[in-house]
């Protein structure tokens, strides 16, 4: 799995309670209630893309404190619209810092159960899913040894968004295509997770 952002401990500071799929969604049935559903305000659809475009998709893994305070100010603001959203992103991001940060490993029932909410909401709100749930949906799969629905979510997710990198890099890994691979080492050679699996 990725290199660990350290930075989103931050999110510790949100207090989301929640480390069990159970958990899980009764606080985002919670929050749900309270949030103003909007499916034509983008904001937190954009900000899950960015998350995605600047920490995945990027050569280096880095946030900027700009992008981090955009997404504190919208998770401290109640009228924030779809706020639901970007409370469960944070949820999950939450477990995966605290775990990683503690040296375990993420639980993958929540990993899963969290991103079958993220997924459905976005979903049915936005109408499209954004890459990064692709990604974090198959490095929960890898995470729980269910590598058959990693490999097919990773090859779905690559059939929506073919220019992916971390997506064309979890194909690889898992079907060995050199087609992609030369495609990495040719355009992505510098990419950190190109590095990271040491593909060659």
């Amino acid at each position: 799995m990725k290199k660990l952002f350290l930075l989103f401990l931050f999110f510790t500071g949100l207090n989301i309670p929640a480390q069990t799929a159970a958990a899980a969604k009764e606080v985002f049935e919670k929050i749900k209630k309270e949030s103003k559903i909007d499916g034509t305000d983008k904001t937190i659809y954009n900000i899950l893309d960015g998350f995605y475009i600047k920490t995945l998709q990027a050569e280096n893994d880095e946030m900027s404190p700009e992008t981090i305070e955009k997404i504190q100010g919208l998770a401290a603001n109640p009228e924030t619209k779809n706020l639901h959203i970007l409370m469960l992103f944070l949820m999950y991001q939450q477990h995966i810092s605290q775990t990683e940060a503690a040296g375990k490993k993420p639980n993958p029932e929540f990993q899963m159960a969290t991103l079958k909410l993220l997924e459905d909401e976005v979903q049915s709100v936005y109408g499209k899913v954004p890459a990064l749930i692709y990604i974090y949906n198959y490095e929960a799969l890898e995470s729980g040894n269910r590598k058959e629905e990693a490999k097919a979510i990773a090859l779905q997710g690559l059939k929506e968004y073919p220019d992916s990198v971390p997506l064309k890099v979890y194909v690889y890994l898992n079907t060995h295509d050199e087609t992609i691979k030369n495609d990495l080492l040719k355009n992505h050679a510098n990419h950190w997770m190109v590095k990271q699996f040491e593909i060659k």
